[in-house]
């Protein structure tokens, strides 16, 4: 059976060693008196959490899977209500949520890092609380102050869950041709009639009521996205105490049997003139529903990030353990019939692989995670603006790279385990396949890729990338005078012109045609991901350095040197790639395909 200890080691390298939080934090009035100490209170709770309640139920749910009953009733898998239930007693679900509707108002640099724990221990049961917490953003942000209080109370509680429906049988991306309807009720409510697929938490027996965030055309809708109106549909709706009441027509049509995420039910959901209550203005629920898309995005990095770092751990315990053959410069355990495999170089460059792509995504999503905070309570409207910029710009890298980079390692930590990387009993294979599907929900990483170039590069005219361009500079020329950085600052600096020029280039090409932005878009976004791993790398090996390199500081120093020798030179390929260009990819007539 896999096991998983919270890094919160690395966690604290990161928070305060990197970041410095305990001092950024003073600078938002919101968050003045979380101090170090809170901090640390708080992830050790989480990781006694992850590790004594959800972790053991993670192979349980990928065995047991869940059930639907006929009649539109799902149940969890075994343990999963119960885990729920300690989940809300102990009041996780409202850490990060604001204190006037019960939430503890912790920053999201807090609930970022729980967030990771708890992927690492059981990402099918997360998703269940975690799609909530996206709800919960976009209702804070667009719901009337009757929903607050009527609904959102109950979701920082946790008491009851959401969900958001986007996706049709014939339209997933493209939300411009989505059919499901909502017609006036004459009473300010409206009735939804349509079907939603793939919805992830769409039923189950956790929470005794679900919201459905759903989006719907109104009748008077015009076409395509212009035309799509959001709609708070709930399970149950609420009767004059605020507590469940009527059943609403809204219910799983089944379950879809997946790869992998077996404990988290993901339904077809019907809706035959369901009830619904319109979120923010009618036909501009797009501008609502992507705040939660892209909350859930970030949180789908997360997800990758902690599945890569229960892989990672497993894999380097197996690989201390397991005997075969011997050293190549000799025997390194002469007592024993064999040495361990991770004497051996090819394992460890698998395992050293999944350590530096782990660490960095740490580093980088809890750095995003601290824009986050910067952009809601940053008292300077400057410093509020330029955290918006970054992570517009930077949430389809954290989506798309991690997610990719996961894949990657969970595989590779797969591989280290040889034949028994495929047996069950070991959960490597649970790992490999949890982590595929973040490639592709949430908006496919092809589609975060013309996202990021298309529109977050060069419809400004490459400002945003500009912001993030400047504060990667600001840290060579702090650096460019220190002869023990140049291993990392050298690479760094030459990455950033390159990309830079890159960008240049691919704006002039994208006025010619159009069609380059799409040939360009996956190996551009491999490069600002690497852009953002480097510059993460390069941070922490300058801390590493400045604490003596030595201990955790030295490992954390090799790890950084086996990123910029083995993983870094990626961006050659895909600077090749993305310069390319889209003629031989359009060459071939479809009909010839």
């Amino acid at each position: 059976m896999p096991q998983y200890t919270a890094p919160l080691r690395d966690m604290h390298f990161v928070l305060f060693d990197l970041l410095k939080v305990q001092d950024e934090l003073k600078s938002l009035p919101r968050y003045a008196d979380v101090d170090r100490e809170t901090i640390e209170a708080v992830l050790e709770e989480g990781a006694k959490f992850a590790s004594q309640v959800i972790q053991p139920l993670n192979q349980v749910g990928d065995r047991e899977g869940c059930t639907w009953h006929g009649d539109g009733v799902v149940t969890a898998p075994p343990g999963f209500k119960e885990a729920y239930a300690q989940f809300v007693e102990a009041g996780w679900p409202s850490v990060s949520c604001d204190p006037d509707f019960g939430g503890q108002g912790l920053p999201a640099i807090v609930n970022n890092r729980l967030y990771e724990m708890w992927n690492s221990a059981n990402q099918a049961w997360l998703m269940y609380p975690g799609l909530s917490h996206s709800a919960y953003e976009c209702l804070h942000a667009f719901g009337t102050d009757e929903q607050k209080q009527v609904y959102l109370t109950k979701i920082v509680s946790g008491e009851w869950t959401g969900t958001m429906c986007l996706t049709e049988p014939h339209c997933g991306t493209d939300l411009g041709i989505l059919k499901t309807k909502a017609e006036p009720n004459g009473d300010g409510s409206f009735a939804l009639s349509g079907t939603k697929i793939f919805i992830s938490a769409g039923e189950h027996d956790l929470a005794p009521n679900i919201l459905h965030l759903v989006l719907a055309r109104l009748p008077d809708a015009p076409a395509g996205t212009k035309g799509i109106s959001l709609f708070l549909v709930p399970k149950f709706i609420p009767d004059a105490s605020g507590q469940p009441g009527e059943r609403n027509a809204i219910q799983a049509g089944s379950i879809e049997h997946k790869m992998g995420i077996h404990g988290n039910a993901t339904c077809v959901i019907n809706l035959d003139g369901a009830r619904g209550w319109l979120i923010g203005e009618p036909h501009k629920g797009l501008a609502a529903m992507f705040v939660m898309m892209n909350s859930a995005r970030l949180g789908v990095g997360m997800q990758s990030l902690g599945q890569a770092e229960a892989a990672h751990q497993n894999a380097v315990a197996y690989a201390k353990d397991r005997l075969q053959g011997r050293a190549p410069t000799g025997a390194a355990q002469p007592a024993k019939a064999a040495d361990p495999i991770i004497v051996h170089p090819d394992v460890r460059r698998m395992l050293l692989t999944s350590r530096a792509y782990t660490e960095a995504g740490r580093a980088f999503t809890t750095w995003t995670a601290l824009l986050i905070d910067r952009e809601h309570a940053h008292p300077d409207p400057a410093v509020r603006e330029e955290a918006d910029e970054l992570m517009a710009l930077l949430t389809p890298v954290v989506k798309a790279f991690i997610t990719d980079n996961a894949w990657e390692t969970t595989t590779l930590c797969q591989q280290v385990f040889g034949g028994h990387g495929y047996i069950a009993e070991w959960g490597m294979d649970q790992f490999v396949r949890d982590s595929r599907i973040n490639m592709i929900y949430e908006g496919t990483n092809g589609i975060q890729a013309l996202d990021l170039l298309g529109r977050k590069v060069l419809m400004d005219g490459g400002k945003k990338f500009g912001r993030f361009a400047t504060l990667i500079q600001a840290f060579l020329e702090e650096h460019a005078a220190n002869a023990a950085m140049a291993e990392f600052t050298g690479p760094l600096a030459k990455l950033l012109a390159d990309t830079v020029a890159l960008t240049k280039d691919l704006g002039a090409r994208a006025q010619a045609n159009p069609d380059e932005v799409g040939a360009a878009s996956v190996p551009y976004l491999r490069i600002i991901g690497h852009l953002a791993y480097a510059w993460m790398w390069a941070r922490m090996a300058a801390v590493s350095l400045q604490h003596g390199g030595e201990g955790f500081y030295g490992t954390k120093l090799a790890t950084a040197r086996f990123y910029f020798a083995w993983l870094l030179p990626e961006t050659a390929h895909q600077f090749r790639a993305a310069r390319a260009g889209a003629a031989t990819l359009m060459a071939i007539a479809a009909d010839d395909f």
